[in-house]
């Protein structure tokens, strides 16, 4: 492979590098709102059980739909995130093959000026 068309794979991969780091970041702000769900019916639940709460079936629906969808959210983008971290590891490796197949040049005098 010639420079230019490395030079034009590399750009590409890391385009696609920089929009799987917005999704891992995506991701990391899904698993706070999942583990948010899970404390908050975790404790409407502990709080109706010890009586501090007023007791309401509606409210224990809410708290055990925000429990079981927090736990299914959580699993849910784990595995996302895993693909995810699969993917963006493959195309850094392919990246730095690619810079290493490049016939780079050390430059041991940063004064001096090779255009």
């Amino acid at each position: 492979m010639n420079d230019e068309l490395a030079h034009a794979e590399i750009g590409r991969l890391e385009e696609r590098i920089e929009e799987l780091h917005q999704s891992l970041a995506r991701c990391d702000k899904i698993t706070l709102a999942a583990q948010i769900a899970i404390a908050g019916g975790a404790l409407w639940l502990l709080l109706a059980l010890l009586t501090i709460l007023p007791f309401s079936p509606t409210g224990l629906f809410g708290a055990l739909a925000s429990l079981l969808g927090g736990v299914v959210l959580l699993g849910s983008n784990r595995t996302t995130r895993e693909e995810f971290e699969a993917q963006l590891q493959a195309l850094e490796d392919r990246r730095r093959a690619l810079i290493d197949a490049m016939r780079l040049r050390v430059i041991e005098d940063p004064g001096v000026t090779l255009h």
